[in-house]
């Protein structure tokens, strides 16, 4: 999943499969509860820890019971134009499943939370929900490395031995570069992809190759650049095969501007 995290102007998080994450300027986030203002008590309570996710819930957490909801979900991440017509995985005990077959060649699904940062608190957070329409270049070129990270959580593996088993394959070249014009959407506003930021903001994707950095597309800059993101190296070594960059979007999958939905 494409997973992201709510962060300053100035932060940017990557994530498993080299999305880059940052709090686009001129939106305002969700004021802080007020028993983490220090002002408003002289004695405040200990502030709470924020949630960890050591390791991966019990399986029935990650999925969701009711098909249709899971299948509308998955389709909110374009506009229906896009999405009517889309090809509709649904993520099972075995994996992704096909559950619409469509015929524009876009695939929509729901992405889980084993897609974030290796070292994101929230890598095993059952509640993290990311939908996602590729196109069809991404489709073939990207959505086996998410498959690929499925097949490995769901082994039962640990964070450590799924990093270890993805730059194995990554090493013997099991995952080429992205096809040229792959591009994904994430713009729905019922997407969960923080415990502080769930909804972020909606936005598009694109898969340059992975020796691409973020200045050839002048992303990333102080000045107010739109575009985001870069290539992403692994912990310990090796890098993903893919360079990453997204540009947020105004407005939901529905047509109602972003600023109503932030979180």
């Amino acid at each position: 999943m494409a997973t992201f995290r709510f962060l300053s102007a100035a932060s940017i998080a990557v994530s498993a499969l080299g999305v880059f994450v940052v709090f686009v300027p001129g939106c305002k986030p969700k004021p802080p509860p007020a028993d983490h203002d220090h002002a408003q008590a002289p004695a405040p309570a200990a502030k709470p820890a924020v949630a960890q996710y050591p390791v991966m819930a019990p399986l029935d957490e990650y999925l969701i019971a009711d098909r249709d909801a899971e299948i509308a979900l998955a389709r909110s991440a374009a506009p229906a134009a896009i999405s009517n017509d889309a090809t509709v995985l649904v993520f099972t005990r075995q994996g992704f499943q096909t559950a619409v077959e469509g015929k524009n060649g876009f695939v929509c699904f729901v992405d889980r939370a084993w897609t974030s940062p290796f070292n994101d608190p929230e890598f095993w957070n059952p509640k993290k929900r990311g939908p996602m329409c590729l196109n069809a270049p991404a489709a073939r070129s990207a959505l086996p490395v998410i498959n690929r990270l499925n097949e490995l959580a769901l082994a039962g593996l640990s964070k450590d031995a799924i990093l270890a088993r993805m730059k194995e394959s990554i090493a013997k070249k099991e995952f080429g570069p992205p096809e040229i014009g792959s591009m994904s959407y994430m713009m729905s506003k019922s997407q969960y992809l923080t415990d502080d930021g769930p909804h972020w903001h909606p936005h598009v994707m694109f898969y340059m190759p992975g020796e691409m950095n973020g200045s050839d597309w002048g992303a990333n800059l102080p000045a107010g650049s739109a575009v985001f993101g870069g290539g992403h190296d692994l912990p310990g070594g090796g890098r993903m095969p893919w360079t990453l960059f997204f540009v947020p979007v105004p407005i939901w999958s529905d047509g109602t501007p972003a600023e109503a939905n932030h979180a």
